[in-house]
This record gives C-alpha cells, structure tokens and sequence, in this order.
C-alpha cells in the first residue's frame, strides 16, 4: 500500500478548518455585539429608572414643601388670630395644650424621613379646622364688641346726662339751701319794738325821778320788748347797743365796749352787749341801765340795738340844758 503526502480529492481538510474559524468568529461577534447590546439596554434602563427616581423624588420633595407651605399658611393664621385679639388669647389658652401637642406632632411627621404627607395634611386639616373655629369665635367677639360698644356709648351718654342732671339739681339744691338758711338767719333774726329810753335822777335817798336834763342825769335806762318768733330756737341771745353821744361820736366803755360784724355795716363799736334768755314764740321785755362816768352832753344820744349782725330797733334821748334855776 503506497502513502503519499499530498491530499487527496477525497479529504479537502484545510478548507474545514477555515470555515470553523469563521463560524467562531461569528459566534464571538455575535456574542459582543449581544453584549454591548445588553450594556447599552440595561444602561438604558438604568436611566429610565433613575429619571423615574429623580421625578418620584421631585414630585416627593414637592409635595413635602407642598404640605409645608400649608402647615406655614395655618401657623400664620393661628399667630394673626391669637397677636391682634387679646380677648381670643385667654380662650385660646385653655386648648394651648391640644393645639400644641397637634402642632409638634405635625412638626415630627415633616421632620420623618419617609413622612406620611397624607397623615400630615389629616393633621393639618384638623388645625385649620381649630383655626376656623378661633375666627368663628373672633367674628362672634367682635359682633359681641360691637353691641357692648354701643351699648357704652349709650350708657355713657346716659351717665352724662344723668351726671349733668344731678349737677343741675345739686346746684339747684345747693341754691335753694343756701336761700333757706338765709331766709331761716334772717327770720331767726330778733325784732325790738316798744323802745323807750329815760334819762334817771338818783336821789341822795336812793329814790329815782325822770329827768330830760342832761345835767341832772345819771344814767339812761333802756326798755324794749323782744317780739314773738316762730323760728329764732329758744336760748340765750346777745344784744349789742350801740351808743351814740351828739357829739356823733360812739361811746366807748374799757370795761364793757368793744367790737363786732354788722351785715350791712361791717366793723362796729359796741357801748354795751346784753344777754338775755328768750323763749321761742314769746314776746320777752328786756330792760337794761346804761351809765356814764362823765357828765351826759345836751342833744340826741341815739340808741341803736343789734342781733344777729343786724340793727333790730333803735331810739333817742333827748337832753336838755338845764334852766336858770338848775
């Protein structure tokens, strides 16, 4: 049997060879193209589900900032409410813990990571719902306000026309006092009527004799009667009598003078002041001696009485010079 190294027609082997290294290099170029195929799809994916996450977290993030801005609007309303109605404050007080165990637990909702924004729009729904109910009451204060305002101003216009009245009447009230107790000083005012004066002569004996000489006088006796009144009170009353010689000039006794304050004369200078002791509704005589040291002048001595600063009665005594035989 012969060998020979060339091949035959019946066992083409090289051309084989070749057509599986092209079947191989298919096979790699199919496969990296297979897999910067997935690479580039599952890049593209990769970024679809990252677009997907940028926008949940946008629109996350937005209704975060969303539900912030609401529970911002609510604080707002609440610090309007309670800053500008003092009244409101006190009410408000007594739900302060309600309202603030709401608002911090609306506080730590926003604050979570993975926060329930549904939760916390429930939450602050329920402030702005206590909010509502804080203007409800603020719109019922101000009507209540409104009425109790009006109701002051006519209170006060009522308190300023009674106020005016009660002055108008204690004015008029003062007035009609004050005429009262003038016309009561006035009629208590004592009247003398009946005056008589009479010059006496003192006898060595010790008998008395009226004379109208001046040189024979020694004393002037005055008698008067005080007449009845109704609403001078009984008790003692003082009687001031004014002397006056006709020199015109008032006497004047160390012993017994001084002065006093007439009503319509002013500062007066009194010769003698008499007590007497008089009965309401009774007509009283007084009778009293007046007597001089010196001799009594010729003329009028005029002899004026006074009681409650007014000149009650007067007289005059005349006395003559006396004659060629004494």
């Amino acid at each position: 049997m012969a060998y020979s190294n060339y091949p035959s027609a019946d066992n083409p082997q090289p051309d084989k060879a070749k057509d599986n290294r092209k079947v191989i290099y298919g096979i790699l170029v199919a496969a990296l193209l297979g897999t910067w195929g997935y690479i580039i799809y599952d890049k593209n994916k990769s970024g679809e589900k990252i677009e997907q996450l940028q926008t949940q977290f946008a629109n996350v993030d937005s209704a975060r900032n969303s539900v912030q801005e609401e529970y911002n609007l609510a604080l707002a309303r609440m610090d309007s409410l309670t800053g500008t109605n003092t009244q409101l404050q006190g009410q408000l007080a007594e739900r302060k813990a309600d309202i603030d165990k709401l608002k911090q637990n609306i506080k730590d909702e926003l604050r979570k990571k993975n926060s329930d924004l549904g939760k916390a729009r429930s939450m602050i729904a329920e402030l702005n719902g206590k909010i509502n109910d804080l203007l409800a009451q603020v719109e019922q204060l101000k009507a209540e306000n409104q009425k109790l305002t009006a109701s002051n101003q006519q209170l006060t216009t009522e308190r300023d026309t009674l106020a005016s009245q009660k002055t108008v009447v204690e004015q008029s009230l003062a007035t009609t006092q004050q005429e009262k107790a003038r016309v009561e000083d006035v009629g208590s005012t004592l009247h003398a009527s009946n005056i008589n004066i009479a010059a006496i002569n003192v006898k060595g004996n010790g008998k008395e004799v009226s004379t109208t000489k001046a040189k024979r006088a020694d004393l002037l006796r005055v008698s008067f009667d005080l007449d009845e009144n109704r609403i001078s009170p009984s008790g003692s009353k003082d009687l001031y009598v004014v002397v006056t010689a006709p020199d015109g000039k008032a006497i004047s006794v160390p012993a017994s003078s001084g002065t006093f304050t007439t009503r319509e004369e002013g500062e007066k200078i009194y010769t003698s002041k008499v007590t007497v002791n008089y009965e309401q509704g009774k007509r009283i005589p007084v009778s009293f001696d007046w007597k001089q040291d010196n001799k009594y002048q010729t003329g009028d001595y005029k002899i004026e009485i006074y009681q409650n600063g007014y000149k009650i009665g007067q007289g005059v005594k005349t006395l003559k010079k006396a004659g060629l035989f004494g």
